[in-house]
């Protein structure tokens, strides 16, 4: 049985990941129930506004001590410890997590793709490992999952760049917009050349649509009982990368994310989808 504080946690954190882990099998249900509730709360530390410098230090410092033997008196990381060890995950996973949830309390901008992919593995690809591990998946499936979790994160950046702007944050290469003729990618510099700002999130969507198409590739490692509920995730990720693409401008109107009634169907979609490898949809239309 689910904690219910680590369901509310998930519920108010994700409706595409929420419904979409419904339809795993109880016991992993219950496992990504964990893994998402650590993660969601050390993020939502990091990006409340002000942030909580002092509570993210602390729930980082009980983690560490409960991985000592010290349990924390916390249903989110004692759970997150125990499931660790029973999943094996690798304690560089999670400090390479948290590593890149520190680098948000002292943000600076990404220069480079490069630069970026430090905070991505950190923040993202090492999400994708674990949840390969729940699954119990052959490591031969550990860079489609690094790359599908790097692929929905920069889907991330895209849809929230209103609201990391806000936040003084800029997750996406500076050196790539203003190779597009941008000083930046707050709404008046968008509104101030959108044609730019259209052709700097294609460029954006395209490399989505790559690291997306790696992950996908991995489909064929993952049991079809574990595949219906992770290829809807990746279904929602590539609809808000086709509304943004359609209207790069919607970024600044809302937060472009799927119903839970689109969810839900599509997860009644990939039911009666043949398993395969891949994609079936078509891609990003513009």
């Amino acid at each position: 049985m689910v904690h219910r504080k680590l369901f509310s946690i998930f519920r108010q954190g994700s409706t595409t990941y929420f419904y979409s882990t419904l339809f795993f099998p109880r016991g992993i249900r219950e496992k990504v129930f964990v893994l998402y509730s650590f993660v969601r709360v050390a993020d939502d530390y990091v990006d409340a506004i002000p942030q909580h410098a002092d509570e993210f230090y602390a729930f980082r410092d009980a983690y560490r001590q409960a991985c000592a033997g010290t349990p924390a008196d916390n249903v989110v990381i004692d759970s997150f410890v125990e499931l660790m060890s029973t999943c094996r995950f690798d304690p560089g996973w999670v400090e390479a997590f948290l590593a890149s949830m520190e680098a948000d309390l002292t943000h600076t901008p990404y220069s480079t793709i490069e630069d970026l992919e430090t905070y991505l593995y950190g923040s993202s690809e090492v999400i994708g490992l674990m949840m390969a591990r729940i699954l119990d998946l052959p490591e031969a499936s550990w860079g489609a999952a690094r790359a599908l979790g790097k692929a929905m994160q920069l889907i991330n950046f895209i849809r929230d760049i209103e609201e990391d702007c806000h936040m003084g944050r800029t997750y996406l290469p500076a050196e790539e917009y203003e190779a597009c003729g941008l000083a930046g990618i707050t709404e008046a510099d968008a509104r101030r050349d959108p044609e730019a700002f259209g052709m700097f999130l294609h460029g954006q969507i395209d490399r989505y649509e790559e690291w997306r198409d790696m992950g996908e590739d991995g489909y064929r490692y993952i049991p079809f009982r574990y595949l219906i509920p992770i290829r809807t995730a990746s279904d929602m990720y590539s609809w808000t990368a086709r509304v943004i693409a359609r209207d790069p401008m919607a970024v600044f109107r809302e937060k472009v994310k799927p119903t839970p009634l689109r969810v839900v169907s599509g997860v009644a979609r990939n039911i009666a989808r043949p398993p395969g490898r891949g994609r079936t949809d078509s891609h990003v239309l513009r």
